[in-house]
């Protein structure tokens, strides 16, 4: 349902270690344009609506009602060429055109 590979954590780690507060990431959703929406992380607040995980030693935060949508979710950090950064699989996007499956398509 919910996995965070270790170069992913490790990653996620290190940026936490710069933040002056310690806050969840959360898992929220962005309409990506001509793609559709996709998922992104960030630091916030949990609120009453949020389910919770631990993964690794580091707390994530998804709206119950965007991870029904969107299980199973796997994050990973890819490096290439291209960039590096987060890469997250999900079905929010099933059957779309457009799977967001690499560091090119901002995922």
């Amino acid at each position: 349902m919910f996995e965070v590979t270790e170069k992913a954590s490790e990653m996620i780690k290190k940026f936490l270690e710069g933040e002056p507060e310690s806050h969840p990431i959360r898992i929220l959703k962005t309409e990506g344009g001509y793609k559709g929406p996709y998922l992104v992380l960030a630091t916030d607040e949990q609120k009453e609506t949020d389910q919770v995980f631990t993964e690794k030693g580091i707390t994530f935060i998804i709206d119950k009602e965007l991870l029904d949508r969107s299980k199973p979710i796997s994050i990973d950090y890819v490096e290439s060429t291209l960039g590096s950064g987060y890469r997250i699989k999900s079905d929010l996007m099933k059957g779309s055109v457009f799977e967001c499956d690499s560091i090119r398509d901002h995922c």
